[in-house]
């Protein structure tokens, strides 16, 4: 890999509206009378000056090669990284240009060839692709607004991308006029909200993850016969509120197996559990059995309550995990499965970083590292998987390889209130 550094002198024209405490981070490098250079890796650049604190623009940036320390003109640090790639950006004042010489010297010193190792299943799952599908239909049906109690799915860009066609989130009912569209995400809604939904004459369009509803209706079958019913789940999570809200006088929520050594029972003999979809396999096998061992006659579903698209996520990471200098998980923060993820690479002694887009990747993770492993929570789109591999290629060659440990022909019907005439 060839690399060039060099500090040209530049006109404000450069810069254009940006305003003088504004780093502009370059999309393309322009060279006069040569072709231009790509820089495919701007949003690793801009990722890490937002997290030094400096406001970004993205742009073109016009490099003229001056000798090393010519005054005049502001300061601009690029690196080539061959003839495929650049990264570049540019500063009027002295301290955005003593970061762009850091920032980019971070990035620079981690370039080089590497692998990336594509964990297949990944991103969406069928529950997702329904969901998200619903609010388009409603939208191109109904138009604007459309109402979506909670997120529809947890990612941030999904959100995002929604509101800008006229989606309204709100965290409750209160928040949606009386006799609007509102959209019960995928997580789940317990009985009282739609109850509350009835009364309000709202026009409700269920987007509940049909496997969440297969949660619910053991729920009501486990409560109808007098059992206890110990949910393994996490506190807080909204497809674990709407459970427990099924039967809310015979649900007991555990998370660990420290939970069940000092949970209490009307009678040991009628116990059943329940999970939450989005688990760890392993760590939910794990209060499974201290359930059964501590209630014998311990009944629960008749398959797996934790989803298809978890386990095969779970399963796919764990194939390249082992063989990853590093992984990284797309996915937000609120995302359980997404998270389970990380978890999991963890357990097989690779270190594993959850990233909502490439932004979020730090150079210091990147140190020493030949193979990466990549996948994405179920809620996470496809496309920020591929960015994540345009902008490592920004920083030298990348080969993918993609290892497919099962494939997935699951689908879902959509409610009849969106269904195509």
């Amino acid at each position: 890999m060839s690399s060039t550094r060099t500090r040209p002198t530049s006109t404000v024209d450069t810069f254009g509206p940006c305003a003088p405490d504004t780093v502009l981070v370059a999309d393309e490098l322009l060279r006069e009378d040569l072709p231009s250079i790509p820089c495919p890796a701007a949003d690793l650049i801009e990722g890490e000056m937002r997290r030094r604190g400096v406001r970004t623009r993205r742009g073109p940036l016009h490099i003229e090669s001056t000798p090393a320390g010519a005054a005049g003109g502001p300061v601009v640090c690029w690196e080539t990284t061959g003839e495929a790639a650049g990264i570049g950006a540019a500063a009027r004042d002295h301290h955005g240009s003593v970061v762009v010489r850091e920032v980019v010297d971070s990035w620079t010193a981690v370039s080089g060839p590497r692998s990336v190792l594509l964990a297949a299943p990944r991103s969406f799952c069928a529950g997702v692709e329904r969901a998200i599908e619903i609010v388009e239909r409603a939208l191109e049906q109904r138009g604007g607004p459309i109402h979506v109690r909670k997120q529809i799915v947890h990612n941030r860009h999904v959100v995002a991308e929604l509101e800008e066609r006229g989606v309204v989130f709100v965290d409750e009912l209160d928040a949606v006029p009386d006799g609007a569209t509102v959209v019960f995400s995928a997580h789940g809604v317990s009985p009282a909200v739609r109850v509350e939904a009835d009364r309000r004459r709202l026009d409700v369009i269920d987007a509940t993850c049909p496997l969440v509803g297969k949660v619910h209706v053991e729920a009501r079958r486990f409560a109808e016969r007098g059992d206890t019913i110990v949910l393994v789940g996490h506190a807080g999570h909204e497809e674990v509120e709407g459970t427990l809200g099924e039967a809310p006088d015979r649900i007991v929520l555990v998370e660990t197996p420290e939970d069940v050594a000092h949970l209490r029972v009307e009678d040991p003999e009628r116990v059943s559990y329940l999970t939450q979809t989005t688990l760890a396999v392993d760590e939910t096998d794990e209060v499974i059995d201290a359930l059964r061992a501590r209630f014998p006659s311990l009944r629960g579903p008749g398959s797996d309550d934790i989803c298809y698209a978890t386990t095969n996520r779970q399963d796919a990471l764990r194939a390249i995990a082992t063989e990853s200098d590093l992984v990284l998980v797309v996915g937000s923060s609120n995302s359980s499965n997404s998270l389970r993820l990380v978890e999991r690479a963890e357990r097989c002694g690779t270190p594993a970083h959850l990233i909502d887009d490439a932004r979020d990747i730090r150079p210091e993770w990147l140190a020493g590292v030949a193979t990466v492993g990549l996948s994405a929570g179920a809620s996470a789109p496809h496309h920020l998987v591929e960015n994540v591999i345009t902008v490592l290629a920004g920083l030298g060659p990348v080969s993918v390889s993609e290892h497919e440990t099962t494939r997935e022909t699951v689908s879902f019907t959509l409610p009849l209130p969106v269904r195509s005439p």
